[in-house]
C-alpha cells in the first residue's frame, strides 16, 4: 500500500516545504488521483440526489434511522404574523383609503400590513442562527474528577515540621554517614531495623483477582465493560464553554433579521404633582417641553397641563366649553434618542393676558396682598380676556442632576420624597418588558445600553460618557424634585436665542442668574425611568395604548420627539403631524391701534370659516380638537416674539387649497366704554400647504395683507402680489413663521416625492398635460433613478415603500394606453443604486457579511411580493399563457404528482389547504419576482452590475423569499424538487453562480473584503437552495464553484481564495439538514440490515456514478470509504469537501490562519453533532460519525506536522519555580529519554519550521478523537485490520500525541510539587539519547527546537483563540470564579474521556496486532503509547482501566515486551513505582498490583528476574532523587502491599520467589529511607546536593545507580543555572562509562578509562575506583544501562561539552571532543566530525572575543559553628557562587535558611574575618562566618595560569586577608598595621560535582606593617600601568586612578606610606625599606606614564584638571625625591621591627 502514495502527496517538490513533505508522504496510502496538488484534483461530480434518494426510497423507510436520512415534512412554511401594535386599534387617516393617493394607500397599507415570513423548521439545529448553549442541555456531569496533581501542596507547604522529624527518629542522621550509604548493599539483613519497620506498617488494599488467573480473553472482555460506565455522551461539550475574544464570528453566522419596531429613545417619565404661588387668584396654565442648550434646538413637542382648582378654572368657564379627557393630562413620557448633558427641561407658565409683565407679577412679590381686591380684577380679566394668554413666567431643570439626584438651580430639593412614586428597582422592571419591547431596545441601542442597577448617585459629576448617561437615564433613581420659584418672563427675552442663552448660564450658575426676578411658587415633580408597562397613555395622535384600563382617569401622554439628528429607521405607523411655531410679527409701520398683537392659527380646507377643519390638537382642560388657535400676546409689543407650538393633525390626502390661514387681532387689554369687541383684526396672510405637489416646511417669511383675503386667494401663495389689494410695508415679509412636519406619509425629499408622483399616475392612469405617453415613461425612468439622489435618511425612513413599489413595478409593469411599459431593466438599476446608497450609510448597523440590518428586516418581514393568480380577474389573465416566452410548461404533471404522493420530499408548505396542485410555470401572465431578479441580474452590465455583485446578498436572498412564497403560493412546496422551478430559471441561476465566482476570484487579489462579502453572499444562496429546490443541481453549482476556485488556486497558489473556498464550505455545511445532505446510508460504514437494489432505471441515467449504480457497495471495498476516494466524495459530497479541504490545507498550505479555518469547520461540524438532539443516539451517531472516516488517515497524514505538546508547560503550572523535579527537556537529555509524544518515524521532521500550531493540532486531535469514540466498534476493527503495518504504527503515534495534547494542567501559579504532575520525565529513559547519539535531537538541535517550541507557545496566548483551554490571565480576572470552577470541573472530564477513548483505541489495536505477524515491534509501541499515558495526570476513575490495560498487555505479550535491546522494563518499572508513591490509596493498589505481577510472571517463565530487580531498584534511585515532594510514607504502604501479595500467593510459596521478593523490598526500603532526608534539605540546595553526592558515592561498586544519581545532581544543577557544575557530572558520568567500557575490552579508539578525561577535572580520577575485584562486567545485573555503551559515552560527553558552552566555559569542550573525535573517526561520523569541529570553532571563536570579558564564580569561605548544625560543627567550606554575588546576598541566603530552621533568635552572623574560639561560643545557638575569599596561587603556578580562565578552573586554594594591630583593634596607624593572610585548601577542585566543597587544610602567613605597605604600593602600580596601557584607552579609569595616586591628600596616601618607612636622615636602608623604596621608583615612574596618556585623552574642557595633576605630581615628586634616591644607599639585613619571628623574615611579596 505505501506505494500507491495520496494525490497531494505525490508531486510536493513543487510546494515550499518540500523535504517535509517528501518524508511526510512516503507513509501514505491514498485514493485521490495522482497529480501535483490537492488543489488540481478534479472535483467529483455529485450524485443526482434526487434520483439516488428515490432509488434507495425502500432502504431508508426501513432503516431505524430514517428521521435523520432525509428532511422532514413541513421543513419550510410561509406564515403570517400579525404586526405588533402598541396602540388598542391601528392608526389610519379618517378618509377612506380607496379615495387617497395610490403611493399613500401603499404607505398606509404598509403601515398596518401582516408581515410574511419565511419559517424553516429546523433551523434553530444550524450553527448560521443559533449557537451551541442555545442547543445544549445542562451536563449531566458526574461528581468531579479527582487528579493527584490537584491534592498536591504547593512547595511552601512541602517542608513542614511534621515532615521535618517524623522519620528520623530511629536513625542515623543521613549527613553523617561519611562515605558510604548502606544502601549500597544488594542483600539487607532481614532482622535489621528496615525489615522490622517494613513489616509493622500498613498496606493498601489488595487486588486479588490478579492471583487468580483467569483467561485473558474473559478478562479483556470484562475490562471493555468496565470502561463504559458512566462515560460522558458528548466529546465537545467538555470543551471548555466558548468565549468570544475575537472581533470575528463564525464565518457561517448570519444574524438573523430584527422584527420591525417602532423607534423609542431612552423613556423618562415626568409627573406633575404640585403648582401653587403663594396667591391664588387666578388661573396658570403650564408647558414643558425638552431642549438641548448645546445643539439649541427643542427635542421634544410641548406638553400642556393644568394643576389649577376647580374654582379657578371655573373662571374661564365662557371661553373653554368643555374638557376632553386627553387634555387633563398630568404626566408625560420623554424619548431621549441621544442622551447628553445639555438637555434641560423647560417649565412655562402662563396667565390670562391682563398688562404689562412687571405689573402682573407684582402681588406675587409684595409682602402685604389684598387678595380680594386681586381676586376681583382675575375675575373681570378672565371673563373679558379668558381666551388669551400671555407669558408670565418660566424655569428649567438639568436632566443630568436630575439623575444625579442633584439640583442645578441650587435649591432646596426635597430629597425625602425621592422615590416617592414607584421604588422598585428600575433593573427589576426593565427585565419584565415583552419581546417586541427587548427586539426594539436592542435595536435602538445598538449594544450602547446595557442595563445596570441603580446608579451611585454623586453631585459633583462633570463628564459624562453617552453610554454612561444612557445608562443613567434608563436606571436612575425616582426622584421629586420641588422647585421653591421661577424667573418672571421678561417680554423683551421671548425668542429662542434667550431661552438657549439663559440655558448655558444655568448649566454654570453666574451673576447673571442673580439679575433674574424670582416668583415664589411651589413646584413638584416626580421624575423617573419610564416603566414598561405604563397604564393609559396616549400618543402624540391621542391614540389609546394599551393597556389602557380607565376611560375616565387622567392619561399619561407620550410627547413625539424631535431628534437632534435624524433617526435611521423607517416609519413603522402611520403618522401625518405638522407642528405650526409663529415666530416674529413685525407692525412697526403700521399705523393705528395695534400693539397688543395676537395670532389666530386655522387649517383650511377652503376659503369659507366653515372649511376651518378641527384638526388642531388642543392644550390643556379644553376640547381635543379644535380650528383655531392663539399665541400668546405680549403686552404694548408692535413687534413681538413668539414661542407657541400649534400641533395640527394633516389630511392623508393634501388637496391645493388646504392651506393655513393667520389672522393678527390687536386684543384691547382695558375696557372702553365706546368699544364692544375685544380684538380688532389688523391683517392676514396664509401658508398653501402644498407646492408643486409636495408638503412644505421650513421657515417662511410672509407678507401681510391688511384686508381679508380675496377669493381664490388659497391656490396662491401670498408671495405673489394680488392685483387690487393692500399690503402692509409694501409686500414686505413681516411674520416668520416654521413649519416642521412629522409625517410617515409625506417627505420633503425631492427625488422621492417625484417618484410618488410618477408611481401615482401611472397607477391612476391620469398622465400630467406637461409629459404626455412618451414624456410619462421617460419620466418613470428618471424618476425611479434619481432615487439615489435623495438623502439616506430619507430612503431609510421610506425604505419598505420605495422597494414595494418598485419590485411592483418589476413583476406587473405598467400599461399606458394599451401597451405595456418596459421598466425592467430601470427596476433592476434603480434597486442596485439604492441598496448602494443604504451600504453607504456608515452608522446604520451591519454583521460581519455586510449584511445591512436594515435590508435583511425588509427581506424577512416587510418585503410585500406580487404574486402571479393573486389577481386572477385581471382582463389580461385568460388569454396570457400564449405569449409566455420564458417558461417551459412542464409535460409530466401526472408523473409529478404520483411522485409527490410518495412524499419523496418532505419541504413545507403555507398553511392553506391543498386542493389541487397548480403548476408554477404553467401559466404566468405577470411575472415572477425571482425570475425577473434572476434575468434582470445576468443581463446587467456597467455600473448596476458592479453595484448589484457589492450587494448581492440582498438580491439573493429577494430570490431566495420569492422562490419560497411563489412555492407556497402555488402550493408546490411539497412537489418533488425536480419540477418546482423552470428550467429557464435555473439555467439563469447557473450563469449567475458562474459570474458571481468569477467576479468574486477578481476581487480577491485586491479587494479581498469585497470578494469575501460576494463568496458569504453566494454561500448563503446555496444554503437556502438547498433547502428549496433540487439538491443535484444545487451540488452541480457548488462543484462548478469548486473548480473555478481551485484552477485559479492552482494556477497561483493564493491564500485568499482558500480562505474563501474554505469559508463557503463552512457556511454551506452549516445547513441544518447537513447530514441528511450527505446521504448517510448505503455506503459500507453504514450498512443497514437488507441490501436493497435501486431500479436500474433510475441510476444508471447518471452514468458517473458507476460505483453505486449496483447494491450498496461490498464490504471488502470498505476502505475507499475510509480514504477521500472519488467514491467516499461523491456519495458524501459536502463532507468530502470538507475533509479534502483540510487535508489539502493542512499538507500544502503554510499560513496558520488556514489551518485554523479549515480545522475549525470540521469541530465547529463535530461540536454541533454533539449538541443535536436529532443525533443524540448512540446509534445516530455512529451513522453521523462514519461520514468522516477518511478524517482518521488525514490525521495520520500530518502526524510529523502536528505540535508537540511533550515540553510545552501549561500556563497555569510554572514549573520552572521552586525545587520542583527534574525540568523535563534537561533530565531526558541527561538521561537519554524520549521527549513524550515524540513519534520515533518522524524525528527528522519536528524541525520543519511552519508546523501546525498547538491550538490547531488540539482541534484536530479533539476531532480524531470525537470520531474514535463516536464510531462504531466493527467498522473501526474492520478498518484496522486493513492498515498497513506503517499506518497501525502511525496511528499508535497519534493516540500518543493525543495523551499530551489532552493532559490535564492544574490551574494554579505554583509548581505542583510531586512527580506526578511531571511523569513525562520518565518516559523512555534512553531512546532520547540514542536520538542524541543518532544525530538528531543533539544538544544544539534540541535547544533549537525547545526555542521553537517556546515561541509557538507564546505566540498561541497572544491568540485568543474562544475554544483554547488554557486561557490567558486577563480572561482569568475577567470570568467569575463560578465559570472557573466549571471549566476546571469540564477540563477534569475532557482530560478523562479523552484518556478513555484512547485507551479504548488502543485495545482496539491491541487486538488487531495480536492477529499480526509483526507483533513483537507493534506490541511495544502500544505499550509506549500506554506508559506514555500512564505517565501524564490522569484522573483516579480512568487510572485502574489503564492499569488493568497495562496487566493484560504484559500478560499477554510478555516475551515480546522484555527482550534484552528493549528499554520497555525500565520504562514499565519507573512508572509503576511512581504511581506506587501515590498519595491516592486506589492508585496505589493498582500499581503495586501491577508491580508484583510484572515480577511474579518475570519469575515463573524464568526470564531475567535479575534484570527487573535492578529496574526497579535504580528506578527508586532516579524517583526520590528527582521528586522534590515524593510520599515516601505512600511508598512504604506499596512496598508493604507487595509483601502481602508475596506471602499470599499461594502458587510460589515452594519456590525461592517470597524471599526475592523480601529482599528486593527491603533492600528498596532501604533506599527509600535514605533519601527521606533529602526533604529536610529540599530548601539548602548545597545540602541538598552533599546528600545526593553521598547517595550516589554510597552506590560506588553499582555503576548503573551511580549514574542516575549522577544525572539527579546534574538535573538539580540545570535547575539552578549551574551549568558548569551540571556539566561535571556528566564528566564524571562519562569517565564511570569509560571505566566501564575500558575494563570490557581496550578499544584503540576508546578512552583509556576515567584518566582520559583527567584534563578536564583531576577529579575525575574518583571514578576509577571500580576495579575488578569489586564489579565484575558481566556480573548478572549490573551495568545494564544503554548508556553503558560506546554511543552512551558519545551522548554523555556531548551533553557535558554542551553544558560546558552554556556556561561559557569553552575550554573543557576541547579536552572533551579530544576524547570523542577518536570515536567518530573510527565510525567514520563524517557529520559527526564536521559537528564536534564545527562547535569547536564557535567556542575558540567565542573564547577570542570574550577576551577579558568573561566573569567567572565568586567564593565564599563558611563556617558553622554550634551543635544545632550536627556534623557541620566547626566545619569549613568554600562555596562557590554565581558571578557578581555580593557578600550580604550570601550573607541573607544563609541567614534566612537557618533562621527558618532553628529560629531568629538562635542564630547569629559572624560579621569579622578573625579566628573564631568555638569553646567561647554559646553551644545552644547557631554561629555562621562567611567571607570573601579569592583563588590563591604561588607564582610558580602563575606561570602556567596565564589566563583569567586558568586561574579559576580547577583550583583548590583559596585566600582571604585579616587586618590588625598589636592592641587588639583591627584597623591603626600605617607603622602598626598588620595584616594576616590566610589559605584554605579544599579536598578536591572547583569547579566540581557540588557547588561547596570542605576547607581540609587551613595555613597564614603574616604581613609586617611595611610588608602591607610595599604591598599596597605594588597594587597600586598594577592598577596604574593597566589603566595607561589599556587599549582603548578609558579616560575616566585612568583619572580615577590617578586622582587616587597624586591627587591623595588624606592620611594612608602613598606619600604618607614614603615618610612613615624611608628614612629622610640617610640612614642604612633595611632590605625591606630597600624594597619599598624600589617600588616608589615604580611607582612614581608610572604615575609619570599615566600623566602623559591622560595629557593626549583630555579635551580642551579639562585642561585645568591636567593642569592641577601636573602641580599635584610635581608636589609629590618634591617631596619623594630626597626618600626615594639619598645620596648614599647601605642596605642592612635586618629589619627594625618589633613583630616576633620577623626580624629576618624573607621578602615574600
Amino acid at each position: 500500500m505505501a506505494s500507491t502514495q495520496r494525490a497531494f502527496a505525490q508531486k510536493l517538490s513543487k510546494q515550499h516545504a518540500a523535504d517535509v513533505r517528501r518524508n511526510v508522504s512516503c507513509t501514505k496510502s491514498g485514493l485521490l488521483s495522482p497529480s501535483s496538488s490537492g488543489w488540481i484534483n478534479e472535483v467529483v461530480e455529485p450524485l443526482e440526489f434526487e434520483d439516488f434518494l428515490q432509488s434507495y426510497q425502500n432502504l431508508i423507510d426501513r432503516d431505524p434511522l430514517r428521521a435523520i436520512l432525509d428532511i422532514p415534512q413541513g421543513d419550510v412554511e410561509v406564515e403570517i404574523l400579525d404586526r405588533p401594535i402598541r396602540t388598542i386599534r391601528p392608526i389610519l387617516p379618517e378618509e377612506k383609503l380607496d379615495t387617497l393617493p395610490p403611493h399613500v394607500q401603499t404607505c398606509v397599507e404598509c403601515y398596518k400590513s401582516c408581515w410574511k415570513i419565511i419559517r424553516y423548521n429546523s433551523r434553530s439545529y444550524s450553527s448560521s442562527v443559533s449557537s451551541r448553549s442555545n442547543l445544549c442541555k445542562e451536563l449531566p456531569l458526574t461528581p468531579k474528577q479527582e487528579f493527584e496533581v490537584d491534592f498536591q501542596a504547593p512547595p511552601s507547604e512541602s517542608s513542614s515540621e511534621i515532615d521535618l522529624t517524623s522519620h528520623s527518629s530511629g536513625r542515623q542522621s543521613v549527613v553523617s554517614i561519611a562515605s558510604v550509604s548502606s544502601c549500597g548493599d544488594t542483600l539487607t539483613p532481614r532482622n535489621s531495623w528496615a525489615s522490622l519497620d517494613l513489616r509493622h506498617s500498613a498496606g493498601d488494599p489488595l487486588i486479588l483477582e490478579i492471583l487468580e488467573h483467569p483467561v485473558p480473553e474473559t478478562m479483556d472482555q470484562l475490562n471493555e465493560t468496565r470502561r463504559q460506565v458512566e462515560r460522558q455522551d458528548a466529546l465537545f461539550n467538555l470543551i471548555t464553554s466558548e468565549v468570544h475574544f475575537e472581533a470575528n464570528e463564525p464565518a457561517e453566522k448570519r444574524l438573523p433579521a430584527i422584527a420591525p419596531y417602532e423607534h423609542m429613545g431612552h423613556r423618562v417619565l415626568v409627573k406633575c404633582q404640585q403648582l401653587t404661588m403663594d396667591i391664588e387668584v387666578e388661573p396658570l396654565f403650564a408647558s414643558m417641553a425638552m431642549y438641548d442648550c448645546k445643539e439649541r434646538k427643542k427635542v421634544s413637542e410641548t406638553f400642556y397641563f393644568d394643576l389649577n382648582p376647580e374654582g379657578l378654572k371655573r373662571m374661564l368657564g365662557g371661553h373653554v366649553p368643555y374638557s376632553d379627557t386627553s387634555s387633563l393630562a398630568r404626566g408625560c413620557i420623554f424619548n431621549i434618542s441621544h442622551p447628553s448633558p445639555d438637555l434641560f427641561i423647560v417649565i412655562r407658565l402662563e396667565k390670562v393676558l391682563q398688562g404689562d409683565i412687571s405689573e402682573c407679577v407684582e402681588p406675587y412679590l409684595k409682602e402685604d396682598k389684598n387678595r380680594d381686591k386681586l381676586k376681583s380684577i382675575a375675575v373681570s380679566v378672565c371673563e373679558r380676556l379668558g381666551k388669551y394668554r400671555q407669558a408670565f413666567a418660566w424655569t428649567a431643570i438639568n436632566l443630568v442632576n436630575v439623575i444625579n439626584g442633584g439640583n442645578s438651580l441650587e435649591r432646596d430639593s426635597d430629597r425625602d420624597l425621592i422615590g416617592g412614586g414607584s421604588n422598585t428597582n428600575s433593573l427589576d422592571r426593565k427585565s419584565s418588558a415583552s419581546g417586541l419591547e427587548q427586539l426594539r431596545r436592542r435595536a435602538t441601542d445598538m449594544g450602547t445600553l446595557t442595563r445596570r442597577g441603580s446608579l451611585e448617585r454623586q453631585n459633583k459629576r462633570r463628564s459624562w460618557s453617552p453610554d454612561h448617561l444612557a445608562n443613567s437615564i434608563d436606571s436612575f433613581r425616582p426622584i421629586t424634585l420641588t422647585m421653591s420659584s421661577f424667573f418672571k418672563q421678561e417680554s423683551d427675552k421671548l425668542k429662542d436665542e434667550d431661552l438657549y442663552k439663559s440655558l448655558q448660564e444655568l448649566k454654570r450658575p453666574t451673576l447673571v442668574l442673580k439679575k433674574l426676578k424670582c416668583i415664589p411658587a411651589t413646584l413638584k415633580l416626580e421624575i423617573s425611568p419610564c416603566p414598561t408597562e405604563l397604564r393609559n397613555c396616549l400618543t402624540p395622535e391621542l391614540a389609546k395604548l394599551r393597556p389602557y384600563i380607565d376611560e375616565k382617569s387622567r392619561p399619561i401622554k407620550e410627547l413625539l420627539e424631535f431628534p437632534i439628528k435624524e433617526l435611521l429607521v423607517p416609519h413603522y405607523t402611520y403618522r401625518n403631524l405638522l407642528f405650526v411655531s409663529p415666530k416674529e410679527l413685525n407692525f412697526s409701520n403700521r399705523t393705528g391701534s395695534s400693539r397688543n398683537l395676537a395670532v389666530r392659527v386655522q387649517l383650511m380646507a377652503g376659503e369659507e370659516e366653515k372649511n376651518a377643519l378641527y384638526n388642531i390638537f388642543g392644550k390643556s382642560s379644553c376640547p381635543e380638537m379644535l380650528n383655531e388657535a392663539y399665541c400668546a400676546v405680549t403686552y404694548h409689543n408692535k413687534n413681538p416674539s413668539f414661542y407657541d407650538e400649534i400641533k395640527i393633525k394633516l389630511p392623508a390626502a393634501l388637496a391645493d387649497n388646504h392651506h393655513l390661514l393667520f389672522s393678527f387681532y390687536h386684543i384691547s387689554c382695558q375696557k372702553k366704554l365706546d368699544q364692544n369687541t375685544v380684538d380688532t383684526p389688523v391683517g392676514y396672510t396664509w401658508l398653501p400647504l402644498l407646492r408643486d405637489g409636495r408638503l412644505i416646511s421650513g421657515e417662511f417669511c410672509l407678507p401681510v395683507m391688511l384686508e381679508p383675503p380675496p377669493r381664490n386667494y388659497s391656490y396662491i401663495p401670498p408671495d405673489v402680489c394680488l392685483p387690487g389689494t393692500k399690503w402692509l410695508d409694501n409686500h414686505k415679509g413681516l411674520f416668520t413663521v416654521t413649519l416642521d412636519a412629522a409625517s410617515s406619509v409625506h417627505t420633503d425629499d425631492p427625488p422621492i416625492e417625484r417618484f410618488f408622483a410618477a408611481y401615482d399616475f401611472v397607477h391612476t392612469g391620469i398622465i400630467p398635460q406637461r409629459l404626455g405617453e412618451v414624456g410619462s415613461e421617460n419620466e418613470l425612468r428618471s424618476a425611479m433613478l434619481g432615487l439615489s439622489g435623495a438623502k439616506p435618511e430619507t430612503i431609510v425612513k421610506y425604505l419598505p415603500i420605495i422597494f414595494d413599489n418598485i419590485i411592483e413595478l418589476l413583476v406587473q409593469p405598467p400599461r399606458l394606453s394599451g401597451h405595456t411599459l418596459n421598466v425592467g431593466h430601470t427596476c433592476f438599476e434603480a434597486i442596485c443604486s439604492l441598496l448602494d446608497k443604504i451600504s453607504n450609510v456608515q452608522e446604520l448597523p451591519v454583521d460581519q457579511h455586510g449584511r445591512n440590518q436594515l435590508l435583511a428586516t425588509y427581506i424577512q418581514y416587510q418585503c410585500n411580493m406580487p404574486h402571479p393568480l393573486s389577481n386572477q380577474n385581471s382582463p389580461d389573465y385568460e388569454n396570457c399563457s400564449s405569449s409566455m416566452t420564458r417558461s417551459t410548461s412542464n409535460p409530466d404533471l401526472e408523473v409529478a404528482q404520483v411522485q409527490y404522493s410518495r412524499g419523496l420530499d418532505r419541504a413545507a408548505s403555507m398553511r392553506v389547504p391543498t386542493n389541487e396542485l397548480l403548476n408554477p410555470n404553467a401559466s404566468i401572465c405577470q411575472r415572477i419576482v425571482h425570475q425577473q431578479l434572476a434575468l434582470q441580474w445576468v443581463v446587467s452590465s456597467g455600473r448596476s452590475r458592479d453595484l448589484a455583485m457589492q450587494n448581492a446578498w440582498f438580491l439573493f436572498e429577494l430570490i431566495i423569499k420569492s422562490m419560497v412564497e411563489h412555492l407556497s403560493h402555488t402550493r408546490f412546496l411539497d412537489a418533488p424538487r425536480k419540477i418546482r422551478f423552470s428550467e429557464q430559471f435555473l439555467d439563469d441561476i447557473s450563469t449567475l453562480v458562474h459570474t458571481v465566482t468569477a467576479e468574486l476570484i477578481s476581487h480577491s487579489t485586491s479587494e479581498t473584503r469585497k470578494a469575501h462579502k460576494l463568496n458569504a453572499a453566494l454561500a448563503f444562496f446555496f444554503f437556502d437552495l438547498l433547502s428549496i429546490a433540487d439538491r443535484g443541481w444545487v451540488f452541480q453549482q457548488l462543484r462548478s464553484y469548486n473548480k473555478q476556485l481551485q484552477a485559479k488556486i492552482a494556477s497561483i497558489q493564493d491564500s485568499v481564495l482558500v480562505e474563501l473556498k474554505l469559508e463557503f464550505a463552512r457556511i454551506i455545511c452549516s445547513h441544518e439538514h447537513y447530514v441528511a445532505l450527505n446521504l448517510p446510508f448505503a455506503s459500507p460504514f453504514m450498512a443497514t440490515d437488507s441490501n436493497v437494489s435501486p431500479s436500474p432505471s433510475v441510476t444508471s441515467s447518471t452514468s458517473q456514478n458507476s460505483f453505486l449504480s449496483g447494491a450498496p457497495p461490498s464490504q471488502e471495498r470498505a476502505s475507499t470509504f475510509a480514504e477521500l476516494s472519488s467514491e467516499y466524495r461523491q456519495h458524501h459530497f459536502l463532507c468530502g469537501i470538507v475533509l479534502a479541504d483540510l487535508a489539502t490545507v493542512l499538507l500544502e498550505m503554510h499560513q496558520p490562519s488556514l489551518h485554523t479555518k479549515a480545522v475549525d469547520t470540521l469541530k465547529q461540524l463535530l461540536s454541533w453533532h454533539d449538541s443535536d438532539p436529532r443525533y443524540s443516539t448512540v446509534e445516530a451517531r455512529q451513522r453521523v460519525a462514519a461520514l468522516y472516516m477518511p478524517l482518521l488517515s488525514i490525521a495520520m497524514d500530518v502526524l510529523p506536522l502536528l505540535h508537540h505538546f511533550g515540553t510545552d508547560k501549561s500556563q497555569y503550572t510554572n514549573d520552572d519555580v521552586g525545587p520542583s523535579n527534574i525540568n523535563q527537556t534537561v533530565a531526558m537529555a541527561i538521561a537519554g529519554k524520549l521527549p513524550p509524544s515524540t513519534c520515533d518515524g518522524f524525528s527528522t521532521l519536528q524541525s520543519r519550521k511552519l508546523g501546525i500550531s498547538a491550538e490547531v493540532t488540539r482541534n484536530i486531535l479533539a476531532c480524531v478523537l470525537w470520531l474514535l469514540k463516536n464510531i462504531e466498534k466493527d467498522c473501526l476493527s474492520q478498518w484496522l485490520i486493513e492498515l498497513s503495518p506503517n499506518r497501525l504504527a502511525t496511528l499508535l503515534h497519534l493516540l500518543d500525541a493525543s495523551t499530551s495534547c489532552f493532559e490535564y494542567r492544574p490551574r494554579r501559579r505554583a509548581p505542583p510539587p510531586s512527580g506526578y504532575a511531571h511523569a513525562q520525565t520518565t518516559q523512555d529513559m534512553r531512546s532520547r539519547l540514542e536520538d542524541v547519539i543518532l544525530g538528531q535531537g543533539s544538544a544544539r538541535e534540541m535547544m533549537q527546537r525547545r526555542k521553537g517550541g517556546a515561541s509557538q507557545s507564546s505566540n498561541e496566548k497572544v491568540r485568543w483563540r474562544k475554544e483554547q483551554l488554557y486561557r490567558p490571565t486577563s480572561d482569568f480576572i475577567e470570568r467569575s470564579r463560578d465559570d472557573l470552577t466549571n471549566d476546571i470541573h469540564l477540563e477534569g472530564h475532557l482530560a478523562t474521556e479523552a484518556s478513555f477513548i484512547i485507551l479504548d483505541t488502543l485495545e482496539r489495536c491491541v487486538a488487531t496486532i495480536s492477529q499480526s505477524d509483526s507483533q513483537q515491534h507493534f506490541v511495544g509501541l502500544a505499550l509506549t503509547v500506554l506508559l506514555h499515558a500512564l505517565g501524564k495526570n490522569q484522573s483516579t476513575t480512568v487510572l485502574p482501566h489503564m492499569f488493568a490495560s497495562q496487566r493484560s498487555l504484559v500478560f499477554k505479550f510478555h516475551s515480546a515486551l522484555f527482550d534484552e535491546e528493549s528499554s520497555h522494563c525500565a520504562d514499565l518499572c519507573l512508572l509503576l513505582l511512581k504511581h506506587c508513591g501515590s498519595q491516592i490509596a486506589s492508585v496505589r493498589s493498582q500499581a503495586a498490583a501491577s508491580l508484583y505481577l510484572l515480577m511474579r510472571q518475570t519469575f515463573q517463565i524464568g526470564n531475567n528476574f535479575a534484570r527487573v530487580k535492578m529496574q526497579v531498584t535504580m528506578s527508586l534511585s532516579s524517583l526520590v532523587g528527582t521528586s522534590a515532594s515524593f510520599s515516601d510514607d505512600s511508598l512504604r504502604r506499596s512496598l508493604k502491599t507487595i509483601l502481602e501479595y508475596g506471602e499470599r500467593d499461594i502458587e510460589l510459596q515452594e519456590t525461592t520467589f517470597p524471599e526475592q521478593v523480601r529482599d528486593l523490598v527491603f533492600n528498596l526500603h532501604m533506599i527509600l529511607s535514605d533519601t527521606v532526608k533529602m526533604k529536610e534539605f529540599q530548601e539548602d540546595p548545597e545540602m541538598l546536593l552533599d546528600l545526593m553526592y553521598r547517595i550516589a558515592k554510597g552506590y560506588q561498586n553499582s555503576p548503573d545507580l551511580r549514574l542516575t544519581w549522577l544525572a539527579n545532581m546534574a538535573q538539580k544543577h540545570m535547575e539552578r543555572g549551574n551549568h558548569t557544575e551540571a556539566g561535571m557530572c556528566l564528566v564524571h558520568s562519562a569517565a564511570l562509562v569509560a571505566e566501564y567500557l575500558a575494563m570490557l575490552e581496550s578499544l584503540p579508539h576508546l578512552p583509556a578509562g576515567a584518566a582520559a578525561l583527567q584534563p578536564v577535572s583531576p577529579n575525575v580520577l574518583e571514578e576509577s575506583a571500580v576495579s575488578d575485584d569489586v564489579l565484575s562486567p558481566e556480573k548478572e545485573g549490573g551495568c545494564l544501562g544503554s548508556h553503558f555503551t560506546e554511543a552512551g559515552l558519545l551522548g554523555l560527553l556531548e551533553q557535558a561539552a554542551s553544558s560546558f558552552n552554556g556556561a561559557a566555559m569553552y575550554e573543557p569542550m576541547n579536552d572533551i571532543y579530544r576524547v570523542l573525535i577518536p570515536i567518530a573517526e573510527n565510525n567514520r561520523d563524517f557529520k559527526k566530525l564536521a559537528n564536534i569541529h564545527g562547535k569547536l570553532h564557535e567556542a575558540y571563536t567565542r573564547i577570542d572575543q570574550l577576551s577579558g570579558k568573561r566573569m567567572f564564580g565568586t567564593y565564599f569561605r563558611v563556617g558553622f559553628y554550634g551543635s544545632k548544625f550536627g556534623d557541620l560543627d566547626r566545619e569549613e567550606f568554600i562555596y562557590k557562587e554565581p558571578t557578581l554575588t555580593k557578600l550580604p546576598e550570601i550573607f541573607s541566603r544563609l541567614e534566612n535558611f537557618y533562621t527558618e530552621r532553628f529560629g531568629a533568635e538562635n542564630v547569629i552572623i559572624i560579621k569579622d574575618s578573625n579566628t573564631v574560639d568555638a569553646n567561647a561560643l554559646d553551644g545552644e545557638k547557631a554561629y555562621i562566618q562567611i567571607t570573601y575569599v579569592e583563588p590563591y596561587f604561588e607564582q610558580y603556578e602563575l606561570r602556567y595560569r596565564q589566563t583569567h580562565f586558568d586561574r579559576n578552573f580547577n583550583i583548590k586554594r583559596f585566600v582571604y586577608a585579616t587586618p590588625f594591630t598589636m592592641t587588639g583593634k583591627a584597623h591603626g596607624e600605617l607603622k602598626e598595621q598588620y595584616k594576616r593572610k590566610t589559605i584554605l585548601t579544599t579536598a578536591v577542585h572547583f569547579p566540581y560535582v557540588k557547588t561547596r566543597i570542605q576547607v581540609v587544610l587551613r595555613s597564614q602567613i603574616t604581613l609586617t606593617p611595611i610588608e602591607v605597605a610595599i604591598e599596597d604600593i605594588q597594587k597600586k602600580t598594577v592598577e596604574l600601568a593597566n589603566a595607561t596601557n589599556q587599549e582603548p584607552p578609558d579616560p575616566k579609569i585612568l583619572q580615577m586612578v590617578l586622582q587616587g595616586c597624586i591627587g591623595t591628600t588624606v592620611n594612608q596616601g602613598p606619600l604618607e606610606m614614603a615618610t612613615t618607612f624611608l628614612p629622610s636622615d640617610g640612614k642604612a636602608l633595611t632590605r625591606h625599606q630597600n624594597k619599598l623604596r624600589l617600588c616608589f621608583k615604580d611607582f612614581s615612574k608610572k604615575c609619570q606614564d599615566a600623566l602623559k596618556k591622560n595629557k593626549n585623552l583630555i579635551g580642551p574642557d579639562q585642561r585645568d584638571y591636567q593642569r592641577e595633576l601636573d602641580r599635584n605630581y610635581k608636589r609629590f615628586i618634591e617631596k619623594l625625591q630626597p626618600l626615594v634616591n639619598p645620596q648614599n644607599i647601605t642596605i642592612v639585613n635586618n629589619s627594625p621591627n618589633r613583630y616576633p619571628h620577623a626580624e629576618n623574615s624573607p621578602l615574600r611579596w
